[in-house]
């Protein structure tokens, strides 16, 4: 038989989703499982986009222009002005998801053998993206005793080698929820401009902020222009995971022409898709209201509820709806799975996020879990009591 690629061999899984055949098995069981191991928000789509596919007139399902509707990118564009984004029509590409951007932003600007520099624990995803890309992440460490802040530049400026393209950051940040100050954004511009790097910024919860602050992007910071590159999506902002839109925006004009060549090979996004996020543009600001107030709402309650549990420790977010929960346990991979193998409150249970697979360093983490707030707040109390009870039977079996 034929040996399969490096890379696939190399491709990590899912931390996310590699324990979802154990929760399929429990709930054969007849086991309710609270998911909270996934950003899968049970907000509901606005009406809006739903609609703008329901009446479309369509009789040809065309390809779109490979960049994207001119008419969903002049409206983007718009958008982005009127929240003080001086973003242009082309400066944007659209993308099938959030991730196709990050894979056209690796492939334009990295050759294979390069490397990019990540605050880790990071996306886990990302860790794909750099093994399809032939890129080298180089992880420099955060921790969950200052809440995930930005480490010290000095900490970055140790790791810059001369195969060093680029950093890249989650803002606010998944799987920490961490919101990055504009001081802290200001430091990383003033980094990648001292040693010509690009700064990638993953910038698709910045509606998600809590706590009166401010989402500061770097496309707002004058200078760097040829080195910023922003990421972005409609999954979370809409409650649209499913439409797989996104796009990349860059002012540097060699970085779109490639990244046009990444999107021409792949001919077009969707179009119902791109309908359907175009229409959500006209999504009224209220629709925001409620929801960043009803996520704050459960991150108080997680947080709350979290804190209850002895020997848990958690990094309050301050944006996005994740948080990094220390659990009193060596390794959270067989505690997850043994919270869906071997253990039930009232026929109930719990799925969680190893968090060892949101880092690149090995053995960091491993005592962590992501959990999602993405459920009703009385599920989320419920999940915590579940959480609560296991951790103790889980001590009295080791």
């Amino acid at each position: 038989m034929p040996n399969i690629s490096r890379k696939g061999m190399e491709m990590p899984q899912s931390p996310i989703r590699k324990l979802v055949p154990y929760a399929e098995a429990a709930k054969k069981k007849g086991r309710k499982v609270y998911h909270l191991n996934i950003g899968q928000p049970d907000i509901k789509t606005p009406q809006v986009a739903l609609d703008a596919i329901k009446n479309t007139n369509i009789t040809i399902l065309e390809y779109s222009h490979s960049a994207g509707f001119e008419s969903y990118r002049n409206k983007l564009a718009a958008s982005y002005q009127k929240i003080g984004l001086p973003i242009a029509t082309e400066d944007i590409i659209v993308t099938t998801g959030g991730s196709e951007a990050l894979l056209f932003a690796l492939g334009s600007t990295m050759d294979a053998g390069d490397e990019i520099i990540i605050p880790e624990p990071f996306y886990a995803n990302y860790n794909g993206f750099a093994v399809s890309s032939g890129v080298k992440v180089v992880p420099v460490v955060s921790g969950i005793e200052n809440g995930f802040a930005l480490p010290p530049i000095s900490d970055f400026e140790k790791l810059i080698t001369n195969k060093t393209k680029a950093i890249l950051i989650c803002n606010p940040g998944n799987p920490t929820g961490y919101l990055y100050s504009k001081e802290e954004i200001q430091q990383l511009a003033s980094l990648v401009q001292k040693h010509d790097l690009f700064l990638i910024a993953d910038e698709v919860y910045r509606e998600f902020v809590y706590d009166n602050e401010q989402h500061y992007s770097i496309m707002n910071i004058a200078g760097i222009e040829n080195h910023a590159i922003m990421i972005d999506s409609v999954s979370k902002r809409y409650s649209m995971c499913g439409a797989r839109i996104g796009c990349i925006v860059s002012k540097n004009k060699e970085v779109m022409t490639a990244a046009l060549k990444f999107a021409q090979a792949r001919l077009s996004p969707p179009t119902y898709e791109q309908i359907a996020s175009e229409a959500a543009l006209d999504t009224p600001k209220s629709y925001f209201d409620e929801v960043i107030e009803e996520y704050k709402e459960r991150r108080d309650v997680l947080v709350r509820e979290l804190h209850k549990i002895e020997g848990v420790t958690v990094a309050v977010p301050k944006g996005a709806f994740y948080c990094i929960a220390k659990l009193p346990v060596n390794n959270a991979d067989d505690f997850a799975q043994w919270l869906l193998e071997s253990f039930e409150l009232n026929n109930e249970t719990v799925m969680v996020a190893p968090a060892a697979g949101f880092y690149s360093t090995p053995n960091i983490g491993l005592s962590e879990v992501r959990i999602a707030y993405v459920l009703k707040k009385e599920d989320l109390v419920k999940s915590c009591e579940i959480l609560k009870a296991a951790l103790i039977e889980y001590k009295a079996l080791s």
